[in-house]
């Protein structure tokens, strides 16, 4: 038994010292070598039997083991090379993945001091420093587990604030409370008014302009109308940085309606809040510090990896702890050594709560906020210079000029061109961007994503903010798309 104990940890670390080796050359060094794909597609049938997923009575050998990290590596799609240009995350920060691998090897939870002491001053350090650029000297916050956690978070603080009796009493007796938004703000706003029971259909759609933008005329004709019919409003919920067209609703408009009819304000800046670091293109967010709360993903624009995720607050009563605690004895106990206020976990829904701080921590001290506002801006330089490459060339069709780093396209090959007249061109259209996006999704050679909105068919939206990314990338992509949509 001894003899067990002494050899097992040390052919555990044997493993992970190899496993680090594989995770350097396959996941950071080819990964973000654009002499590489971006994914080695297979089917799903032949996936599962390529990494052997069946779990067995018995230990494997390490050399088994090790090829299954190679396989992991090897068949998952490089998020982190340049020509990911897919999701609102991608790209990697060095500085921010020590800080990941850091979090992961200490392995505590974030809910007391006697814990987590480091990260419970780091946590309130940052938040702080992030407040501080939406423009608020106090407040509070609270790291989550992605901008849809955050944005039921600032739901479920709307109502507590409004009827505290809630958290008690349920939502029994309750009057039909509505929720405002518009129709290209984030699923999550529906998904929240499900989940905390307000339901869906009081989630009330406010007019967008042809940018995306919300119209404050017509939200608060909303409000007057949804007061009329007996409901009682108590949230808008506002956008900066849409996540199809990258839209900036305009927040000193709204906020002057939230005012007249006392109504919370709630920002989701989780893709464009990074915005707030550049003093070039702060302006998207004017009016923001007027809000009551805002939601902000720095592992987006920023890059602080997967996930790192805040809610802030300008609130200074306390309210997030007031609205979620439950006082647990075992946890929070009044009569420690320490001053108790410290133990911040009783702000969070959540018991276990991972250490999403560091990361984010440790890339801001090495890069600082100019730094930062360095990669908002360059994401914007390159962005531009696409735009302008797309109007250069034939069968490129911008939907609109973009307002953040957001480029939303047709691709038109062509046996299209010069048949926008036919009665089935927009069926046809429809097909392009499926099919280039299967060839180029088997051909490993990028990604990028598509969809359709409200009566615009199928179109490509391409996402340019990774520091990885150069102009050579965006002429490749351009040169890409041709190639792969040429013949269709």
């Amino acid at each position: 038994a001894a003899d067990m104990q002494t050899k097992e940890p040390a052919k555990g670390q044997h493993f992970l010292n190899e496993t680090f080796k594989i995770i350097m050359e396959e996941v950071l060094r080819k990964g973000t070598d654009i002499k590489e794909k971006v994914c080695e597609w297979k089917e799903p049938e032949e996936l599962a039997l390529l990494l052997d997923l069946e779990l067995r009575a018995t230990g494997e050998p390490r050399h088994r083991l090790l090829q299954r990290v190679k396989d992991v590596a090897k068949y998952s799609i490089k998020t982190s090379h340049p020509r990911f240009f897919n999701q609102q995350y991608g790209g990697v920060d060095y500085h921010s993945l020590a800080g990941r691998f850091l979090t992961e090897a200490l392995n505590t939870n974030l809910f007391t001091y006697e814990v987590a002491p480091v990260f419970v001053l780091m946590e309130t350090e940052v938040l702080r420093g992030l407040r501080q650029l939406v423009g608020w000297t106090e407040g509070d916050g609270i790291f989550c587990p992605g901008g849809s956690t955050s944005n039921m978070y600032a739901m479920n603080l709307a109502r507590y604030r409004l009827f505290p009796e809630v958290k008690s009493q349920g939502l029994w007796g309750l009057p039909q409370l509505t929720v405002f938004t518009s129709p290209e703000s984030h699923y999550s706003v529906k998904k929240g008014a499900a989940y905390l029971g307000l339901g869906t259909d009081n989630v009330i759609l406010v007019k967008v302009d042809d940018g995306g933008r919300m119209i404050p005329a017509d939200l608060d004709e909303k409000i007057e109308l949804a007061k009329s019919q007996g409901a009682v409003p108590f949230l808008v919920s506002c956008t900066s940085g849409t996540t199809v067209q990258g839209a900036f609703d305009p927040l000193d408009h709204i906020a002057d309606v939230c005012q007249k009819h006392k109504l919370w304000m709630h920002v989701d800046a989780a893709w464009g809040g990074s915005v707030l670091f550049s003093k070039q293109h702060r302006h998207l967010m004017k009016g923001v510090d007027r809000a009551n709360s805002v939601a902000w993903n720095p592992h987006k624009m920023l890059v602080a990896g997967l996930q790192c995720s805040v809610l802030l607050l300008q609130d200074t009563t306390n309210l997030l702890k007031q609205c979620h605690s439950a006082n647990a004895t075992y946890l929070f106990q009044q009569d420690k050594f320490y001053d108790v206020n410290l133990d911040i976990g009783d702000k969070s829904v959540q018991c276990s709560r991972k250490v999403d701080c560091l990361k984010l921590w440790l890339m801001w001290k090495a890069v600082g906020s100019d730094g930062l506002a360095e990669r908002v801006d360059r994401a914007f330089i390159h962005i531009r210079y696409l735009v302008e490459q797309m109007k250069k060339r034939e069968g490129f069709h911008i939907l609109g000029e973009p307002e953040f780093v957001n480029v939303c396209f047709w691709y038109i090959p062509p046996s299209l061109r010069g048949k926008e007249g036919n009665a089935d061109y927009q069926d046809r259209l429809a097909k392009v961007a499926p099919v280039i996006k299967e060839r180029m999704m088997k051909q490993g050679t990028m990604m990028v994503g598509y969809q359709p909105l409200g009566n615009r068919v199928n179109f490509f939206r391409v996402i340019v903010f990774s520091p990885l990314v150069s102009q050579k990338d965006m002429d490749f992509f351009l040169n890409e798309i041709e190639r792969l949509g040429n013949d269709l």
